[in-house]
């Protein structure tokens, strides 16, 4: 007689793995600036709220840009060639108007692959042509420790 030690045979769940999407993932509670704001009101509140950019709406709540700190880095050096302490630039004179954006649809592995490809460090996420979030390098390395083998 031939007995078997192979142990206990563990039986995986038949349930399909569910893709991990951008949108369980990202920010929804957005600071967000308009074209008319300074670069000091965008430092101020980028420093206030720990963050290193924010998407730019016009008054309808459409995204017409992103700001970030690279960009307040500009108005910066130019105030130290005209030794000024104040930074009264616009947001639409230094913000990015061609914006890359994901959907929220997309998998977090898209999504991860969009940052190594783009090497920025968010993308604003728009839904029917509407901002509803923004994600980030950071959210995004944040969620692969909590996952599980079963939902790779």
């Amino acid at each position: 007689m031939v007995k078997s030690f192979q142990g206990v045979k563990v039986v995986e769940s038949k349930t399909p793995a569910q893709p991990i999407l951008v949108k369980d993932h990202m920010t929804t509670k957005l600071v967000t600036f308009r074209p008319e704001d300074t670069i000091d009101q965008v430092m101020e509140a980028l420093t206030k709220s720990k963050i290193s950019g924010a998407p730019v709406v016009d008054e309808a709540g459409g995204l017409v840009g992103i700001i970030s700190e690279v960009d307040c880095l500009r108005e910066i050096i130019k105030g130290k060639y005209t030794n000024t302490v104040r930074f009264p630039a616009k947001v639409q004179e230094l913000m990015t108007r061609d914006v890359m954006t994901l959907s929220p649809e997309m998998t977090l592995f898209d999504a991860a692959q969009k940052f190594l490809e783009y090497q920025i460090r968010r993308f604003p996420v728009l839904k029917n042509g509407q901002l509803v979030g923004q994600i980030s390098l950071s959210d995004v390395i944040r969620a692969f420790p909590s996952l599980k083998h079963t939902t790779w």
